[in-house]
């Protein structure tokens, strides 16, 4: 069996070989997957800028449900839907200008925080007056009986492992 190819927006393998890869690329499914996949990741401005010129689907409106799904040409937004993503958008917006502005910090907001954490900080120490020592790990009781488990994974024994002679430095 020669080599496999995996396509990972359709999440399937196939055999490798130059018909079948451009058989699969130029595929309906695959183009769908792939245009799902960077649909995730598309700005919010963009979709709504997209859905409002999209004209409203009627059987979704209807029924709740369109056989075309994500391929449908008309939109499948409600009106309180394109309000909050617009909403969405003039938030990035403000937030990007307020960036590009270099908006200032308001003044001791750095101090205040820097003392509420030096209060937090001592307050956790003085709670701690001896240092813990981290408990040594234990399996769960009952799992694995210790005798079962191989000799790599037991705990060494007191004293540590013996050192076979032949190993010993003298």
């Amino acid at each position: 069996m020669g080599k496999r190819y995996f396509c990972d927006y359709c999440d399937r393998s196939f055999q490798d070989n130059l018909h079948n890869r451009k058989k699969h690329l130029n595929g309906v499914q695959h183009l769908r997957a792939k245009r799902l996949w960077y649909d995730l990741f598309r700005d919010a401005a963009a979709i709504l800028q997209e859905e409002q010129t999209k004209k409203p689907c009627r059987k979704f409106l209807q029924t709740g449900q369109c056989d075309f799904g994500s391929n449908c040409r008309f939109s499948h937004m409600t009106e309180q839907d394109l309000e909050k993503l617009s909403a969405q958008v003039q938030g990035e917006q403000r937030s990007k200008e307020l960036r590009q502005e270099g908006a200032d910090v308001p003044p001791g907001a750095i101090e205040d925080w820097l003392e509420k954490r030096a209060k937090r900080l001592s307050v956790a120490q003085s709670n701690s007056a001896l240092p813990e020592k981290p408990a040594p790990f234990q399996y769960p009781p009952g799992w694995p009986p210790v005798q079962d488990l191989p000799p790599s994974l037991q705990a060494p024994p007191p004293g540590g492992w013996p050192v076979p002679p032949n190993l010993q430095w003298g």
